[in-house]
């Protein structure tokens, strides 16, 4: 399949394509908390991290304001999913131990899904904001994926995502924060998988929709040169940030 195929799917294939979190970042949050009744991922998607929570607590509870995202999570058992808002959560007082949220913060009320955690934590609960960084290739192909990604893409990428790309340490976060282990999601991905995870940016269906396929095709043709056999695997990484603390 061509790399003009990957970028003319336009992110149907959004699941497929985003990388999954490590079991490792689960692990850490629930060692973070002092009790597992409940975990809580708001804003959680396709439920990529909730499910990787199950192990770990006894129940886990995803919300997701889309509707669609609901319908398409992945079930896993001890887990549950509902539509809900970052700033109404469908929760009683003093209920949840851990309140996760993976790269769905930049576009919440902050002062109000504040709020809310604070209703909604149990004694000694933690909040963590969790994101992951620009993807890092190897040596030979990272010069040129930096000026599609900050020049080439630059003007696509919507206001919200410097917040991503700083590890929000840029938001404000009023908790009692505590320090992280270091963590990356790491994937040896082929041609054609690299092609479909790019396809998947927001910034590259703006770019498509303003009428720049030349450009992204530009790209896509330049790492196909390098990339060598497009069924060679090479490694990419994100760097996983977090803002943690206690309620």
């Amino acid at each position: 399949m061509s790399p003009q195929n990957w970028f003319d799917q336009g992110g149907r294939n959004y699941a497929a394509h985003r990388p999954d979190y490590p079991a490792a970042l689960a692990g850490f949050l629930a060692s973070s908390c002092s009790t597992h009744a409940l975990a809580i991922d708001v804003g959680c998607g396709n439920g990529q991290l909730t499910r990787l929570l199950a192990p770990h607590f006894a129940a886990v509870l995803g919300m997701d304001p889309s509707a669609d995202q609901i319908a398409n999570a992945a079930p896993a058992a001890g887990v549950s999913y509902q539509q809900a808002s970052a700033e109404q959560l469908p929760l009683a007082d003093a209920s949840a131990d851990l309140i996760a949220v993976a790269q769905a913060a930049h576009w919440f009320d902050l002062p109000a899904f504040y709020a809310e955690a604070r209703r909604v934590a149990a004694p000694g609960a933690v909040l963590a904001l969790v994101s992951y960084g620009t993807p890092q290739l190897e040596a030979d192909l990272q010069p040129r994926f930096s000026r599609f990604y900050g020049t080439d893409m630059g003007r696509y990428w919507p206001a919200e995502r410097r917040l991503v790309d700083s590890g929000y340490a840029d938001l404000a976060f009023p908790f009692d924060e505590f320090a992280y282990p270091a963590l990356a999601i790491e994937r040896d991905w082929n041609l054609a998988e690299t092609l479909g995870y790019f396809s998947t940016w927001s910034a590259v269906r703006r770019a498509r929709e303003a009428g720049q396929q030349a450009l992204l095709q530009d790209y896509a043709d330049e790492l196909s040169a390098h990339w060598g056999d497009p069924q060679q695997r090479r490694a990419i990484r994100w760097p996983i940030n977090m803002r943690i603390g206690l309620v």
